[in-house]
């Protein structure tokens, strides 16, 4: 199973979530996807943030490394240095909400509303909320099915 890689971009009280509406479901992810082979997991973000946002960014650093059902992912902090939020054209942007993938829609969001609404990771979420995002370190946690457990 290829690895996924995100960004985190914050503006101020503000986090950019992926909106999905699923399954008659809302909840929101960190833009992102999957690395492509002979791509590193930086240059998948930054490609990521391209294709779902309209985005150029700057990596800054890794604030955290997750497992999540066998599935390695890496989310990256960055910063905006050009393109216009929300022009993102890859293929996923246009698909319809009653479609199997459902709708994909960019957004930026309050940390404290992103606090009360289903963000995954959760636990990113609440790191940039505590502040721990200032730390420098990388964050480490895992999911598996039937447990959660936070390795700092």
């Amino acid at each position: 199973m290829r690895a996924r890689s995100g960004v985190v971009l914050l503006d101020r009280d503000r986090v950019c979530l992926i909106q999905r509406l699923r399954d008659g479901q809302t909840y929101f992810l960190f833009p992102g996807g999957g690395v492509e082979p002979g791509e590193t997991p930086e240059e998948a973000a930054v490609r990521e943030a391209r294709e779902e946002l309209g985005l150029e960014v700057a990596i800054e650093r890794l604030v955290a490394d997750v497992e999540h059902r066998g599935r390695r992912q890496y989310y990256y902090l960055a910063r905006i240095v050009g393109g216009r939020f929300g022009t993102g054209t890859g293929e996923e942007m246009s698909s319809p909400v009653d479609s199997a993938r459902g709708s994909y829609t960019p957004v930026w969001v309050t940390i404290e509303h992103a606090l009360r609404a289903d963000v995954r990771p959760r636990e990113l979420c609440q790191a940039i909320h505590s502040g721990e995002l200032a730390s420098g370190r990388v964050l480490r946690f895992g999911r598996t099915e039937r447990q959660r457990h936070v390795r700092r």
